[in-house]
């Protein structure tokens, strides 16, 4: 149940900040925003996501409410973690709209019917590992879990389908020998 003690927040971390770092130099970086619910002992939590116009997740925070208070503290956590966006893509949810007014980046929102579905879809891997976990106990576990997984994902997950397959194998071969250069260290 323990596999982030495993696998070192730290090494995930320091992969993030190079991808972000690469990302930053991309002058037309777009957010998806998004939360989904998730049950702890039963009861509904809210697990609030950043997933860029690549699909890497960038940010995951977990409340136990859905509301600007929650919204605003989310985006200020991931806007102070990542910089500056272009645009941001959210659902319809009013604490958005109430958010971005207050942190000053109303003008960078955007909303349609399926302009959302990389976050949208962001949410399938987690939910996979989540039901193989049999869900979650307590809201740090989640929080730790949902973090470790994100950055695990995002350095791992090869487009498959953008990619012939002998390209596929040595992305994926490069990827891994990262990881246990990092592990090493």
């Amino acid at each position: 149940r323990y596999w982030w003690n495993r696998f070192g927040p730290m090494f995930a971390s320091e992969i993030r900040r190079k991808r972000v770092h690469q990302m930053r130099a991309y002058s037309k970086w777009k957010w998806h925003l998004d939360e989904m619910f998730v049950k702890i002992n039963g009861e509904r939590h809210y697990l609030w996501r950043a997933v860029d116009h690549e699909g890497e997740v960038l940010e995951s925070y977990v409340t136990k409410r859905r509301n600007k208070r929650a919204a605003l503290k989310f985006l200020r956590k991931t806007l102070k973690r990542h910089g500056r966006v272009d645009k941001i893509v959210t659902d319809r949810l009013a604490s958005y709209r109430a958010a971005l007014r207050e942190a000053g980046c109303v003008s960078k929102q955007e909303t349609g019917r399926w302009l959302n579905n990389r976050a949208e879809n962001s949410h399938l891997p987690f939910r996979r590992r989540e039901r193989a976990m049999q869900r979650f106990r307590r809201m740090r576990s989640l929080q730790k879990f949902a973090s470790v997984h994100s950055s695990v994902f995002n350095h791992f997950n090869q487009e498959r389908t953008l990619s012939r397959r002998d390209i596929f194998k040595t992305n994926r071969s490069a990827a891994l020998e990262e990881w246990r250069g990092l592990l090493a260290a």
